[in-house]
């Protein structure tokens, strides 16, 4: 039979009697019918307010302990059913790993709720989620749970947490930890990981409410931005960089980080400005 408790989240609980272990709840009486008044739930007397009587009514957390029953806390967990946070792995083992989720039981993170085998120490964003067991637990696959229709327009600035890197899509994101976006495969001029934290521009809001992350300014910002990469690598080399119009795209993306057509904009830029000379074997400090 489904327990009349909410798994995962705050509920306001009504005091039904108090035993030497804490206090049993349960529904407030007002919404309390049939067999449901026979359903009680455990709050430890650790965590049982001082001076609560029966009937008090008070809100509470509701999950599952070592033993898989249900109980109550008072504790704010980081995390509740539906929202995103950021979790430390406390342990890996052969099933899955755990982790810190402020309350004395770990939360379990499934294998295959990883977007990468995780190791004890990480920092991860995740969300909560009842499994087919009636089970709470974490996972790091966040792409359907995201929330759509952020407050952000084309070239606002945004703060993102990289959650999936795909080699046909790209790097998967979440803004503000919870908005879904995505920085397409053709932006990725440099290495992104897991976790990293962005700070990215909006370069689209897609008809079903989700953002096109860039990594890069509005091209006139970006010119001076890889001007001074370039100016940098010339001084570091001794005033000479062995890059041209046949340089590969790869060797550049390799060497700079930007595409060919941001460094053949970025050196016409230095010429014009008078910083360099560009000659047939490469770019030279003037």
């Amino acid at each position: 039979m489904k327990s009349i408790f909410k798994l995962g989240v705050f509920q306001k609980l009504q005091v039904i009697k108090q035993v030497p272990m804490g206090v049993y709840m349960s529904l407030p009486e007002t919404i309390r019918k049939g067999n449901e008044a026979k359903e009680l739930i455990l709050l430890p007397k650790k965590e049982v307010p001082k001076d609560t009587v029966v009937n008090d009514l008070l809100n509470v957390f509701v999950y599952k302990d070592s033993m898989d029953r249900l109980i109550a806390t008072t504790i704010k967990p980081y995390i509740t059913l539906g929202e995103f946070a950021h979790l430390s792995v406390v342990s890996v083992t052969d099933i899955g790993a755990f982790l810190n989720w402020g309350l004395i039981k770990d939360l379990f993170l499934p294998f295959k709720e990883q977007t990468y085998r995780v190791k004890k120490g990480d920092n991860i964003l995740v969300s909560l989620y009842i499994d087919k067991s009636e089970r709470l637990c974490a996972t790091m696959k966040l792409y359907e749970l995201l929330l759509h229709n952020p407050p952000y327009s084309e070239n606002d600035m945004v703060d993102a947490t990289i959650y999936e890197i795909s080699d046909n899509f790209g790097a998967f994101a979440a803004v503000d930890d919870k908005y879904s976006a995505l920085v397409p495969a053709n932006e990725l001029y440099q290495k992104l990981y897991i976790g990293q934290k962005i700070h990215a521009r909006v370069k689209s809001v897609t008809d079903d409410g989700r953002l096109t992350l860039s990594l890069r300014q509005k091209t006139h910002l970006q010119i001076e931005t890889n001007g001074k990469i370039v100016m940098e690598h010339l001084t570091k080399h001794g005033g000479f960089l062995p890059f041209g119009d046949k340089s590969s795209p790869e060797s550049i993306k390799r060497e700079f980080q930007m595409s060919k057509a941001e460094f053949k904009r970025a050196i016409g830029h230095l010429y014009k400005s008078g910083k360099i000379i560009i000659k047939e074997n490469g770019i030279y400090l003037k």
